[in-house]
């Protein structure tokens, strides 16, 4: 069944993400029927890691400098040690996710993905799950982290690692297919 057939999601990316975590959610979109645009500030490819030796490159379809949220229901975020590292630091990348979270629209995030939501500010009061390693990153910000599978909080989709792909993906189609939640306030570090 075509749930996702009036919806364009992104996927936020730079060079070393997770293959997996890029690949089976896009392919999970796409038999959803929805619209997927790759977006990175990469030119033309970005290329993906694949548990310890680079690996596929894939085409980016809109430059981030030229992407508006305002065109997207729905932002997917791989994970992998690289990719998120490199986009935290990147003003671009964080206000990108940083309007979907504003917005409402549904935000899926696995692994070390959770990373760059970190630094819109917004995660405060979330729960949330991620690849372990972070925990501690993610509680430090103000969100409640638990160990498990899937974690959904107001439109915020999170898992934990590739194992848990099949629920992550459920889950995240089906956040998008109920479009946008309720918006939450920003939480910056003065606060």
């Amino acid at each position: 069944m075509k749930t996702l057939e009036d919806k364009k999601v992104a996927i936020l990316t730079d060079n070393g993400f997770e293959e997996v975590e890029l690949t089976s959610p896009l392919n999970a979109l796409r038999e959803a029927g929805a619209t997927v645009h790759i977006i990175s500030l990469q030119k033309d490819k970005v290329k993906a890691w694949d548990h310890d030796h680079w690996s596929i490159e894939l085409p980016v379809d809109v430059d981030l400098t030229e992407a508006d949220s305002e065109d997207y229901d729905a932002l997917m975020i791989p994970g992998g040690v690289i990719n998120p590292d490199q986009m935290r630091r990147h003003s671009e990348y964080v206000l990108f996710a940083q309007d979907f979270l504003e917005a409402g629209k549904p935000v899926a995030a696995i692994c070390h993905g959770p990373q760059l939501l970190i630094e819109t500010g917004m995660m405060k009061g979330r729960e949330i799950t991620s690849f372990p390693s972070i925990k501690t990153d993610l509680i430090n910000a103000g969100a409640h982290w638990q160990d498990v599978e899937v974690i959904t909080d107001n439109g915020l989709t999170t898992s934990r690692s590739p194992e848990d792909l099949p629920a992550f993906n459920k889950k995240m189609i089906e956040e998008i297919a109920e479009g946008v939640h309720e918006t939450r306030p920003v939480f910056g570090a003065t606060h």
